[in-house]
């Protein structure tokens, strides 16, 4: 187990699924390839006790083959993509379920996209909002480093070269309140750093 008994006993009261009538929330792991979005996403939920969504998973094969190829998805790619996992993170969410995703997320137009799961998000309200952005960050070698480890083992199909494009791509305002967290911290580290913002702000 990753954390302390007390401490997950603690952030479970919060965070397990809500009562009939709530709405839950999303916390959606962002960050480009490299970052750890998926080990913390799922490490996370174990933690909590909620659902977790892989946005790999709902990638139509013609968008991994693109990738794979080295080449960066387009919009009209990447639409389709966020829209099915709006709805996935919507169907939990209001059937009073928290759920974590990991999601590259990489500009406020995607996330927007995916705030949109919460039907009463106004744009622009951040705070009230159900869908919580948090974002792994880390220096461009520790990204390839992972990344070329990663394809040596054949665990993923996103190739190094793409690497820069979405570092140049990654847009993060600082009125959208994304929590930024230093992605080459321990994992149990990561972990608990969430969970105290889960405690102290997300309540």
């Amino acid at each position: 187990m990753l954390l302390s008994l007390p401490l997950r006993h603690q952030v479970q009261k919060m965070v397990l699924p809500t009562t009939t009538g709530k709405t839950g929330f999303a916390i959606v792991i962002m960050g480009v390839s490299g970052s750890g979005k998926s080990t913390v996403a799922e490490s996370l939920a174990n933690a909590i006790g909620c659902k977790f969504v892989e946005a790999d998973d709902f990638h139509p094969p013609s968008n991994k083959e693109k990738m794979k190829s080295g080449v960066p998805l387009s919009d009209s790619d990447r639409f389709p993509w966020l829209e099915s996992l709006r709805n996935a993170i919507r169907e939990n969410i209001e059937h009073g379920h928290n759920v974590t995703l990991s999601c590259s997320a990489l500009l406020k137009k995607y996330r927007e996209i995916l705030r949109s799961a919460d039907c009463n998000y106004q744009p622009g309200n951040y705070t009230q909002c159900k869908v919580k952005f948090v974002c792994l960050e880390a220096p461009i070698e520790v990204l390839m480093e992972r990344m070329k480890r990663r394809s040596e083992q054949g665990l993923h199909f996103m190739p190094s070269c793409l690497l820069q494009s979405q570092l140049d791509l990654l847009q993060l305002e600082q009125d959208e309140e994304i929590i930024r967290i230093d992605a080459t911290m321990g994992l149990g580290s990561i972990l608990e750093f969430i969970i105290d913002l889960l405690n102290k702000n997300w309540n």
